[in-house]
């Protein structure tokens, strides 16, 4: 049966969390709006892991959820998360602001999305990539592989900021780590809980990246609101600004490598469909 109760209890507490995340800086981070969605989505979110605790068919596992395995691979995801979104938010501005700057590249809107475009296209060529890794070193590999790429493209980023193919390079840098790890963390999930509980656990593995992002906008909105540079009578986020962003960003990522480092090591292993026939056990045979 579906668990209705669950449903409506999990996201009410994500939508005020999301909305405390998102509107914080805007509102006022002490402010009681504030405040008060954000005790709010702690008590509900209390009362709704109590529920799912104890209802017969729950919404989400939760014990299944707190496996080593399935909580730190979530835990990684929101890292992820804010890894990821932090560059959608740093190029795009940085490639609009006025050439009067020093550092902006006053380009158009159609430019951006030339500039992201490669990004996108590396994720998912990188996708055979990351299975392959997956299936001959183990899924935890290929996260900590996709972490470090990420980390060398947003560090990469802080004194590679100057020109258009510059931006280009560093977007594909980081879209290709992303890709890698991206790929990973189904494999991850898949591999830890049982198989009636693989989509519910995808499901929540995808709303701890949603989180991520969501922190990640909140973070950078505040980083350039708050360190401007007057340009004539407005003010404008400095470079210094968008270094900062880029090396959080870079931060997240050595974060989650962290995190995937205490993930369980499990060995690759080989179906006997796809083994040599000639490997098989005789009683196989």
């Amino acid at each position: 049966r579906f668990d209705l109760v669950g449903a409506i209890g999990m996201s009410t507490g994500l939508v005020c969390l999301l909305l405390t995340i998102s509107k914080g800086a805007d509102w006022g981070w002490g402010s009681g709006s504030t405040l008060g969605l954000l005790g709010g989505a702690l008590v509900v979110l209390l009362l709704w892991g109590w529920w799912e605790l104890r209802a017969a068919r729950p919404l989400v596992d939760l014990r299944t959820t707190a496996r080593r395995q399935v909580l730190l691979t979530n835990l990684a995801s929101t890292v992820f998360g804010f890894a990821m979104f932090a560059m959608s938010l740093v190029l795009p501005t940085l490639l609009q602001l006025p050439t009067a700057t020093g550092y902006g590249l006053g380009e158009s809107m159609l430019t951006v999305g030339l500039v992201m475009a490669p990004s996108g296209l590396v994720m998912m060529a990188m996708a055979p990539l990351s299975a392959k890794v997956s299936r001959e070193r183990g899924p935890k590999v290929t996260l900590m592989a996709g972490a470090v790429v990420v980390a060398a493209g947003y560090f990469l980023g802080i004194g590679f900021m100057g020109a258009i193919w510059q931006l280009v390079v560093v977007s594909a840098v980081i879209g290709a780590g992303i890709g890698l790890a991206y790929g990973a963390m189904p494999a991850l999930i898949m591999g830890a809980v049982p198989i009636s509980e693989t989509a519910a656990a995808n499901s929540l593995n995808t709303l701890m990246r949603s989180i991520g992002t969501s922190v990640s906008s909140a973070v950078a909105g505040v980083i350039l609101a708050q360190l401007t540079v007057a340009l004539g009578p407005v003010r404008v986020p400095s470079q210094g600004a968008f270094r900062l962003i880029l090396a959080i960003g870079g931060g997240a990522a050595v974060v989650a490598l962290g995190i995937a480092t205490f993930l369980p090591s499990r060995r690759p292993t080989t179906s006997p469909a796809t083994s040599n026939p000639a490997e098989i056990p005789a009683e196989i045979n």
